[in-house]
């Protein structure tokens, strides 16, 4: 099939979505398709590079307690409607259907079979509970859906319902495993390693707080803060008051440099407050062989289960998180044990897993609108046989 994957975000700029298209572009090119992916710019970039077709600008504005991405263009519908026409897809894929406006737009103009992949936990969000009734008529153009997690498939169904498939982000595991750890770190003091943007619903602050506590109490080990955002300025302000040893502050760091401080990584530490649909982070660690300590919070329960992958622990409570890390810290044995479950787990989320499953879902949506008569006019393909009993592609992943 010729297949356009729609990404409202600046590709490839980093950022979970992204990531997850720029994989799933990988996976589909790799099963044979023909793969596509529209997007936005952002400054100077070329308007087309190979695979990537730039239709608009993408502007950074706050959003679900992060920064997210606004894409707009006044010649929108003239722009889609040339490129849609030019490339004729078989199947376009949204990645957050509605969020304003590169996605929107081309849902609306589209002739093809649409699935989209709605990744957002937002928890209440009654601004996106009024704008979501007018989105109501652009989501009937959607033939499938899918989620990222239980909590990404209730946030988006109690807004726009409708039957959604749970297929979850997936983790390049043969590449975390290959990375060689840092020797700069590895001097026999034990690395907590934190992954995020710099921003309050990650949680940096209580990770500090509690790795105060920890190293009162005589433990020896090292922070590494590997990430930037709006939070970085009181959170080194917070070290240096208190003349903290053993955090080292590390910007942004490239994907190299972030697999190789997984690899390093004794204990990894996720103290999300929540907002968060899915635990790619501790996908990452679970690849990577880092035990995990990280929040109690709904987006997470699909990734890792209680004290089998992962210490869980209530958000936003210093303590528990405390001696959380110190339990780690201070039994090497369950450090072990955390680690090989969590290699196996992460096996699970393989994106050579994941992209079947895709894959397979996109021809049960094809299946059932050709059974209905009802197959748009730009989809030209084969109808794909179903081979579910062949493959398992359509398998669930236990957590979901």
């Amino acid at each position: 099939m010729k297949i356009g994957l729609v990404t409202p975000y600046v590709y490839p700029l980093p950022g979970g979505v992204n990531d997850h298209v720029a994989h799933l572009y990988d996976g589909l090119r790799g099963r044979g398709h023909d793969v596509r992916i529209i997007t936005a710019s952002h400054g100077l970039q070329r308007s087309s590079e190979g695979d990537v077709i730039r239709i608009g600008k993408g502007f950074s504005v706050p959003a679900n307690g992060s920064v997210g991405t606004l894409t707009f263009s006044p010649s929108y519908p003239r722009r889609v409607r040339e490129v849609l026409g030019r490339e004729r897809f078989d199947l376009l894929h949204f990645h957050e259907p509605f969020v304003p406006f590169l996605t929107l737009v081309t849902l609306q103009a589209s002739r093809s079979v649409n699935v989209a992949t709605f990744h957002a936990y937002a928890g209440f969000a009654p601004g996106y509970q009024a704008v979501a009734r007018a989105l109501r008529p652009a989501a009937r153009n959607l033939h499938g859906r899918i989620a990222v997690s239980a909590a990404a498939r209730h946030f988006a169904d109690r807004y726009l319902p409708g039957d959604y498939r749970v297929i979850p982000n997936g983790v390049d595991v043969d590449r975390f495993a290959r990375a060689v750890p840092l020797a700069r770190w590895q001097d026999g003091t034990p690395n907590i390693l934190f992954v995020g943007r710099l921003e309050e619903r990650k949680g940096l602050l209580y990770l500090l707080r509690a790795f105060r506590a920890v190293r009162r109490t005589g433990v020896e080990a090292r922070l590494l803060v590997v990430g930037a955002g709006p939070q970085e300025r009181e959170a080194r302000r917070y070290v240096a008051t208190r003349r903290m040893g053993g955090v080292e502050f590390l910007g942004r760091v490239s994907d190299a440099e972030k697999l190789q401080l997984f690899r390093t990584a004794d204990v990894f530490c996720s103290p999300a407050t929540g907002r968060e649909s899915f635990g790619i982070v501790l996908l990452e660690a679970m690849a990577a062989g880092a035990p995990i300590v990280c929040s109690d919070i709904h987006g997470y329960k699909g990734v890792v289960k209680r004290d089998e992958h992962a210490l869980l622990v209530p958000p936003g409570e210093v303590q528990p998180l405390a001696d959380a890390l110190l339990r780690l810290l201070r039994d090497p044995g369950l450090r072990t044990r955390l680690a090989h479950a969590g290699r196996e787990r992460s096996v699970e989320f393989g994106w050579d897993r994941i992209g079947a499953r895709v894959e397979a879902y996109y021809g049960f949506v094809i299946r059932r609108l050709a059974a209905a008569g009802a197959l748009p006019a730009d989809f030209r393909a084969p109808v794909p046989p179903d081979r579910r009993t062949a493959t398992g592609a359509e398998g669930t992943i236990t957590g979901d």
